[in-house]
């Protein structure tokens, strides 16, 4: 059977599209909180670009941090216990108000405890009888989703609209997380398996979706962190064949590795501005903030 050239042409033409299918550039640049800073840990950013998370001094002291360009916003509370190290008051997310949300140990009781800043205030918002709740992700509409421990110590996650509190839990899965919230109300979760494995998902509704990046090998699995409010885009980490800890990005249905030159790399917060942020390196004083555009 003879084949026309044309289609032939169409054949070649298809093949050189798909093998010059373009691919996302990253730019990276370091976050630091000022220039005293011990390490910055960089959790969230929102659409006006503001980054919240948490910085360790000078004196080894950890403070909840928002900020906004050059300016640095640090952030306190007198409920919280003063810790050394990287253990102290930290904040997860951050909304395009500016309202940030996150947590710290209660000087009092020892649990942890969710808070919530805005506009110079912070509210302490905890799950109902819980034995400690971390709030992590915020909408624009002002939904919270976190986790919280139950009596057992069990953890699982939660959202919050309104006044109502919504436990999530997935089925057969253990310590289950809710990470992030986007303006849709779609929350990413990702909770431990029988294997002792991550497993993640984008919840809508009571549906849960399977998020698994192709790349996470040797055990671990994929962990999901921030849905950018409304531009579909998600991010997270994963540890390759190797046991390293590599970032991802979920954009237009492919997932791309985001690694920072300097190192090991975690991919956490996600704006509609194709800009993420996260941190590179060991931690404790090791670890740096980052910021990455993508197009």
């Amino acid at each position: 059977m003879k084949r026309s050239v044309l289609g032939v042409l169409l054949v070649l033409t298809f093949a050189i599209a798909v093998a010059a299918a373009p691919t996302l550039t990253f730019t990276f640049s370091d976050v630091k909180a000022n220039k005293t800073a011990l390490e910055t840990d960089t959790y969230a950013v929102n659409n006006a670009g503001t980054i919240v998370g948490d910085y360790v001094d000078s004196a080894s002291v950890q403070h909840g941090m928002i900020l906004a360009g050059k300016k640095l916003t640090t952030i306190n509370d007198k409920t919280c216990e003063a810790i050394s190290g990287t253990g102290g008051i930290s904040f997860f997310g951050v909304n395009s108000a500016g309202t940030a949300v996150g947590w710290c140990t209660n000087s009092k009781t020892g649990l942890d405890q969710g808070l919530e800043y805005s506009k110079g205030k912070i509210t302490v918002i905890n799950y109902p009888k819980s034995n400690g709740t971390q709030l992590s992700g915020i909408n624009d509409k002002g939904e919270i989703v976190g986790l919280y421990l139950d009596s057992t110590n069990a953890t699982h996650g939660f959202s919050l609209i309104g006044k109502k509190y919504t436990s999530i839990s997935v089925k057969g899965d253990t310590n289950t997380v809710a990470w992030g919230v986007n303006n849709a109300g779609q929350i990413t979760v990702y909770a431990t398996n029988s294997a002792g494995d991550y497993d993640s998902f984008l919840l809508t509704g009571t549906k849960f979706k399977n998020i698994d990046n192709p790349k996470a090998k040797g055990g671990v699995g994929t962990i999901v962190h921030t849905p950018a409010p409304t531009s579909g885009d998600i991010d997270g980490t994963y540890y390759n064949s190797a046991g390293t800890e590599m970032g991802w990005l979920l954009h237009k249905g492919k997932y791309y590795d985001v690694v920072d030159p300097g190192g090991t790399t975690r991919a956490d917060g996600l704006n509609d501005k194709s800009e993420l942020v996260g941190r590179y390196g060991s931690g404790e004083f090791g670890g740096t903030g980052f910021k990455a555009t993508y197009k």
